[in-house]
C-alpha cells in the first residue's frame, strides 16, 4: 500500500514537471491577460463539469476573496453555481448550452472565459468557448493532453501532458494556484491591491 501511495504521488509530480517544461509560457501569458482584463475592469468567467465544475468555483473563490494577499476582490464568477440556471437550459434547451447561454447573457467583449475540461472533448465546454469568441471575450482552456476540439475556440491552452483525469484535476489546480499568486503578486507592485 505504500508504494501505492508513493507511486501516485511520484506520478503526479512528474505529470507536473512535465507540464513546466511544456507549458510555462503559456501559463505565464494567461497570468497576464487576465490581469490586464481585472485591472481594466473586465471579469473572468470559469466553467467546467463534474471535478472541474467543483474547481471553477474554487478558482474563483480565490479571485473573489484572496488568495495569499488581503486585497481588494477581484471580478470572477463561477458559472456551475446557480443550480435554477443550469437545469432550466439543460431542461428546455440542451445540457450543451449550459454554460453557452450564461456567456451570451453577461460575457462582455475582453472578459476573460476560462474553461476547464480534462478530455478536451466537452461538448458544453467547446460551445461556451465558441460563443466567448464570437463575443470578443478572451478564451483559455485547462485541458489534458486533447486539445485537438480546443485549439479553434481557444486563445490560449494550459494542456497537461497526462490522459488520467486525477491527474489532470491536480495539474489544473495547481496552475490555478500559481496564476493566482502571479495575478495578485502584478497587482501589488501595481499599486491596484488596495481595499
Amino acid at each position: 500500500m505504500k508504494e501505492h501511495v508513493i507511486s501516485a504521488l511520484r506520478e503526479s509530480a512528474d505529470v507536473k514537471m512535465q507540464m513546466a517544461k511544456e507549458s510555462l509560457d503559456e501559463i505565464v501569458q494567461v497570468s497576464e491577460l487576465i490581469t490586464r482584463a481585472l485591472k481594466s475592469g473586465k471579469k473572468v468567467l470559469i466553467f467546467g463539469n463534474g471535478g472541474s465544475a467543483a474547481d471553477s468555483q474554487h478558482i474563483a473563490a480565490e479571485f473573489v476573496n484572496r488568495f495569499m494577499i488581503d486585497r481588494k476582490a477581484l471580478a470572477a464568477i463561477a458559472l456551475t453555481t446557480d443550480s435554477s440556471i443550469i437545469t432550466s437550459i439543460a431542461n428546455d434547451t440542451s445540457f450543451n448550452d449550459i454554460f453557452s447561454r450564461q456567456i451570451e447573457a453577461i460575457g462582455n467583449k475582453g472578459d476573460i472565459a476560462l474553461g476547464i475540461t480534462t478530455s478536451g472533448k466537452s461538448a458544453n465546454i467547446l460551445k461556451a468557448l465558441e460563443i466567448a469568441k464570437e463575443k470578443e471575450l478572451k478564451t483559455v482552456a485547462f485541458s489534458g493532453s486533447g486539445t485537438t476540439k480546443l485549439k479553434k475556440h481557444t486563445d490560449h491552452i494550459i494542456a497537461v501532458p497526462s490522459t488520467s483525469t486525477q491527474r489532470i484535476q491536480e495539474a489544473h489546480i495547481t496552475v490555478a494556484h500559481i496564476i493566482c499568486e502571479l495575478i495578485e503578486n502584478a497587482l501589488t507592485e501595481s499599486g491596484s491591491s488596495g481595499k
